[in-house]
């Protein structure tokens, strides 16, 4: 049995627009598994990526409970949030959140540092890992130095850099070419085989989904259907 990351329990989010209330999430149901690359995919207002920030601990339930590693997330304190963001979760956004006055190197040494790792440490980590992100020699160029795709596998170094529990991805080929997107893809793919990193990814994108492990489809904010392939 694949062993449980994280679930979603009975929850629900409900948002103000004026005086309507929207329900992004109606008693969302769902585990997922370490080691897996999960798609969460649904037309738009299906919840997909209001899930995601509630994974990320960017958002919080209106009812219902959100679990990553056995902990409830409703019971850690905004210290504790920050930390746990910072430690076992990373992120890749599609519009890359790169600092753009820091180099591509201290991108992605970032996490590391705040995480108070030594130097050398984090010199040894961040090289390796842009090397196998095929950016060796660009580690000192900065973002506007970088093509989208380029800046998007930063991004992932940065991500991963710590070893996080689960690497979230929303909508994370969404700003390059079909050709940058392939590879992207097979990077997050190859990173889960040889590394065991769990990706879930928010994603409109077909290509996303035939590289996905697993296919979670949303609609009006619960689920319709769970395929593994």
């Amino acid at each position: 049995m694949p062993k449980t990351l994280a679930t979603f329990q009975n929850v629900t989010k409900t948002y103000k627009q004026g005086a309507v209330d929207v329900h992004a999430l109606r008693g969302l149901d769902l585990e997922i598994h370490a080691g897996e690359l999960t798609a969460l995919v649904g037309p738009s207002g299906s919840g997909k990526t209001t899930a995601l920030n509630m994974l990320g601990a960017l958002d919080v339930p209106t009812t219902g409970r959100v679990t990553l590693e056995g902990t409830d997330l409703s019971t850690l304190s905004r210290k504790q949030l920050s930390a746990l963001r910072r430690d076992r979760i990373g992120f890749v956004f599609q519009a890359y959140n790169l600092i753009p006055v820091l180099t591509a190197y201290e991108n992605a040494e970032s996490v590391l540092a705040l995480q108070g790792v030594a130097p050398a440490e984090r010199r040894q980590r961040v090289y390796a890992l842009l090397e196998e992100m095929g950016l060796k020699g660009m580690e000192d160029r900065r973002p506007d130095q970088l093509s989208g795709g380029q800046q998007q596998r930063v991004a992932i170094a940065r991500a991963i850099a710590a070893n996080p529990a689960v690497v979230l991805a929303d909508e994370p080929t969404a700003n390059v070419d079909s050709e940058t997107a392939e590879m992207l893809l097979d990077i997050m793919q190859r990173l889960n085989r040889e590394r065991g990193v769990t990706f879930v990814f928010s994603t409109h994108d077909p290509r996303v989904v035939a590289h996905a492990q697993r296919v979670v489809r949303l609609v009006d904010g619960k689920v319709q259907s769970d395929e593994r392939k």
